[in-house]
């Protein structure tokens, strides 16, 4: 048996979804051709560009080995601090420059002018030169004595920095001559943050105990003392519009504002985030603020309201914690609903940002939903465990309906508007138990109706236009046990429901009477219904996947190999496949028609939920403590994959989660040798320039020569055949003078001769060559021998008529005057010319005509044959690439010709 390829099969990784930020402070640059500021923020291994005039996203980086730890900018590079390494890129995406030395984790890194400023957590201190990537200087501290925790260049202090410590104390430092300039006392605290005030000499410096001190570094002396009361300064920003405004960040999320000529509290931002502040920055000359949390969003605050308090202005946000539900949005696949667990739905574009949708947090009084505060908090509903969708009403009432945890409450969502719906349907049946949840829910596919199934066996049905309650399923309740799943057929005829009593039940759906009941070996988990084909997959608790024909109601396959409990299932729109998830880490796939397994492969963080796209192109993912919906591309789209079902041995590999890089690969690093003339940093890199006879090895080049020159090759004898006179030629009674031609690509005049001579000729020119006699094709094939080369011979076949061609290869065999030799330096022709790549279209006509008039010979000869063998080789390979480069055309082509992109 062969050996299985690693990973997937089936799937690959694209690129994740619903990432914006993390703890990492963000970074503003401003660039002076744009006009525009930009900011930088991390996403793990890579980092995303926002352009500040829209908030959209301009550029994502190339993928660092692990997670970056920090983020610097200046006017022409970003800087990253990734484990020991420091790495500046251009134009936001490709490394340029890397910095190895350090022994320990970077975490501190500071543009100064040609030089950038790293510190490590052993308090060493490297200052690189940028463009030739060398340590101009080192300084090290003593963690004991002194830590350092922050970093910042005084405006105007030449070649001076200034370095916070853990202990409290800072210090200057002059880093070209490599002397303490001066050491602060400190503050008893640890320093979180220092900031550079718009007047000269003075900083700002934050403080773990959450006290601001505004100090002058000339003097030393502290000019006024803030204290917030949200814990540690995490952040510090100043104004520089020519309002005394600082604005201070906290972990609680919450932004202080103070008035430093008032020597007062300003205002106050409160819930600006729902995690810790990690950064922020004023726009210079603006009163715009940037601020960046591990919330996973970024937000830019206006500053023109009436008590000095910023207002918000725009907004990239993802889930603040882990997605739990995850399902594709209307039938072109190109949006996923996506349930998080912090109470929020949002949609997420498969085919660029802007397309994305908050349809807001679940809260119990929709007309808070908008409100900030204490008020919004307070109301907050349970995150979404369940929803269901359906487009086909979305534009005249809502059209997606959810359940809460633990809550005996469904609301309603119009994904048109991007808001919570008007109704909450409540359990009717709550008076008679207690502590009841809806367990189960969907739509019908008319849009009408959604059917809710309870924690106490009951299910109702609502009409979702206008929340009404219109009936309940058995007598007085459809199951003994908690319903764990429900769906409705595409006909609206049946409503088929599963429960904790392990039975399934199929119930008519407008007289909502029982019609049958199917008893199974576990207690249900979930039902999913491919409605187009009645094929029902129910997960049961002892880890089984079954499939049951809805229409006939019986169990037609039954699958078997999960290890934990199954958390989500999805169909292939043909149903020949369903992918499976599991708490083992594990995504399957599996075969309908064959009952095997054929895919599986294995994630670092089990997933919690999937879903497949309608048109089979993706496939997302979401996982056990990640913030991401992950892109998986179906390959079986653009390539050939041959798909064979898996022994039962089959031991899974591990595959990465894909980045949010369009094609996640490696930092490719870019030469800065010495000799470098062009300063990368200050133009944008310029492509060499490729000879427009080949622009890439790897694909291939046509002759442009006529259609007539080449495709009339392989149909030549039946060209001749249909060409040939009826009946043979009249001579005209009385002919005009003209000169007699030879036919052929240039014409040219014959020569007079006798009638004699003429009858020779034409025996002549119609034979082929005598025996002895070379002809010029052979001529030339053995002039290539010695020399290997072959591009005076494709010349010589270049200028021939097919005619021509025709005789010249029939004299290359023994009978036309040639030798197993010729034949063997032709072969050897057309092997080294199909690896060149060129005139690709003419040497698949040679092939063919030579093959055909030779091949009884090729065939008896040993010598001949292995020719054949490695030219057939050399053939498959250029085929199969050529090949995979028009299916990646067809799909680019099929993509941009899609209306709704």
């Amino acid at each position: 048996m062969s050996r299985m390829p690693p990973g997937s099969q089936i799937f690959v990784g694209f690129r994740a979804l619903g990432f914006h930020c993390n703890h990492v402070p963000l970074a503003l640059r401003y660039h002076q051709r744009h006009k525009d500021h930009y900011v930088v923020t991390s996403v793990g291994k890579s980092f995303h560009t926002y352009n500040c005039s829209k908030l959209g996203i301009v550029s994502v980086s190339n993928t660092h080995p692990s997670d970056i730890r920090c983020i610097a900018a200046d006017a022409f590079l970003v800087f990253t601090a990734c484990q020991n390494i420091v790495r500046a890129f251009t134009q936001g995406r490709q490394v340029l420059y890397t910095y190895i030395g350090h022994d320990k984790d970077v975490h501190l890194l500071l543009p100064f002018g040609d030089h950038l400023v790293s510190v490590d957590e052993d308090s060493l201190l490297k200052i690189w030169d940028i463009k030739s990537a060398e340590i101009y200087l080192e300084i090290q501290f003593d963690n004991r004595i002194f830590e350092a925790t922050a970093l910042m260049h005084p405006t105007t202090y030449l070649n001076k920095i200034l370095v916070g410590s853990r202990q409290g104390t800072m210090q200057i430092w002059n880093i070209k001559s490599n002397k303490l300039v001066y050491s602060f006392s400190g503050w008893g605290s640890p320093i979180t943050a220092i900031e550079q005030a718009p007047a000269v000499d003075v900083v700002a410096v934050g403080l773990e105990d959450g006290r601001i001190v505004v100090h002058n570094l000339k003097y030393d002396e502290t000019i006024v003392t803030f204290t917030q009361e949200w814990g540690p300064v995490t952040a510090i920003s100043f104004r520089t519009d020519g309002h005394p405004i600082m604005a201070t960040g906290s972990p609680v999320g919450h932004i202080a504002l103070w008035n430093l000529e008032e020597k007062c509290l300003q205002a106050q931002m409160r819930d600006a985030h729902k995690s810790g502040i990690a950064g922020m920055r004023f726009l210079s000359s603006e009163p715009v603020l940037v601020t960046n949390s591990a919330d996973n969003s970024l937000k830019m605050w206006i500053f023109d309201q009436p008590d000095g308090s910023g207002r918000l202005l725009r907004v990239r946000a993802g889930h603040s914690l882990p997605p739990a539900k995850i399902r594709f949005y209307g039938d072109q696949g190109q949006n996923i609903l996506s349930a998080g667990q912090d109470s929020t739905l949002k949609s997420f574009s498969t085919l660029h940002e802007k397309h994305n949708k908050d349809l807001g947090q679940a809260n119990l009084k929709k007309t808070l939903g908008n409100k900030k505060g204490v008020l919004k908090q307070r109301f907050k509903m349970a995150a979404i465990t369940h929803f269901a969708a359906e487009k086909s009403r979305e534009s005249e009432w809502d059209s997606i309906a959810a359940c809460h945890q633990g809550t005996a409450m469904v609301t309603t969502w119009n994904y048109q508007r991007s808001t919570m719906g008007k109704h909450k349907l409540t359990c009717l049946h709550a008076s008679q138990a207690t502590d009841v949840e809806a367990t189960a829910i969907d739509i019908s596919s008319c849009g009408n109706f959604v059917l809710v199934g309870w924690s106490t066996g009951h299910v109702d049905t609502y009409n979702i236009q206008s929340g009404i309650h219109r009936g309940s399923y058995g007598n007085p309740k459809a199951h003994d046990g908690a319903i764990r799943g429900l769906v409705i057929d595409g006909l609206n005829q049946v409503v088929i429901t599963g429960s904790l009593d392990s039975k399934l039940k199929f119930w008519k759906f407008k007289l909502r009477k029982e019609l049958d009941s199917l008893a199974l070996d576990a207690p249900v988990n979930q039902l999913l219904l491919h409605r187009d084909s009645s094929m029902l997959a129910i997960s049961m608790d002892n880890f089984v996947v079954v499939i049951v024909d809805a229409d006939l109601r019986r169990i037609v396959r039954r699958f078997k190999g999960h290890l934990n409990r199954i958390t989500d299932m999805a169909f292939s729109q043909d149903a020949r496949w369903l992918v499976t998830s599991s708490m083992d880490s594990t995504i399957r796939t599996w075969d309908l028609p064959s009952s095997r397994l054929i895919d599986s492969f294995l994630v670092e963080d089990a997933a919690t939920s999937l879903t497949l796209s309608p048109t089979g192109d993706f496939l997302a993912t979401t996982h056990v403590d990640d913030l991401g919906v992950y892109l998986w591309s179906n390959k079986t789209l653009y390539a050939h994959v041959p798909i064979r079902p898996l022994p039962d041995t089959f031991e899974p590999s591990t595959v990465a989660l894909p980045g949010t890089h369009l094609q996640p690969q490696d930092i490719h690093e870019i030469d800065s040798d010495e000799d470098q003339t062009v300063d990368l940093r200050a133009s944008d890199l310029v492509s060499e320039f490729k000879s427009p006879q080949q622009i890439s090895a790897e694909l291939v080049t046509l002759s442009l020569l006529p259609n007539s020159r080449w495709k009339s090759l392989t149909n030549l004898e039946l060209i001749k055949q249909r060409n040939k006179p009826k009946e043979p030629p009249k001579v005209p009674k009385s002919a005009p003078f003209f000169l007699p031609t030879i036919a052929g690509l240039t014409p040219k005049f014959a020569a007079l001769q006798d009638d004699d001579d003429k009858d020779k000729g034409k025996v002549k020119s119609m034979s082929l060559p005598s025996f002895g006699q070379q002809s010029r094709l052979s001529s030339a094939l053995e002039r290539s021998v010695e020399s290997q080369q072959f591009d005076p011979i494709l010349g010589l076949l270049k200028s021939w008529s097919p005619s021509e061609i025709d005789v010249e290869l029939r004299s290359l065999s023994q009978l036309g005057g040639g030798s197993t030799d010729a034949l063997q330096q032709f072969l050897r022709f057309l092997g080294k010319s199909l690896q060149d790549n060129l005139d690709f279209e003419l040497l698949q006509a040679y092939m063919t005509i030579f093959l055909k008039l030779h091949g009884n010979e090729i065939a008896n000869e040993p010598v001949l044959a292995e020719e054949v063998r490695q030219l057939a080789a050399v053939q498959q390979s250029s085929w199969q690439r050529i090949q995979a480069q028009f299916n990646k055309c067809l799909c680019l082509i099929a993509y941009m010709k899609n209306p709704a992109v």
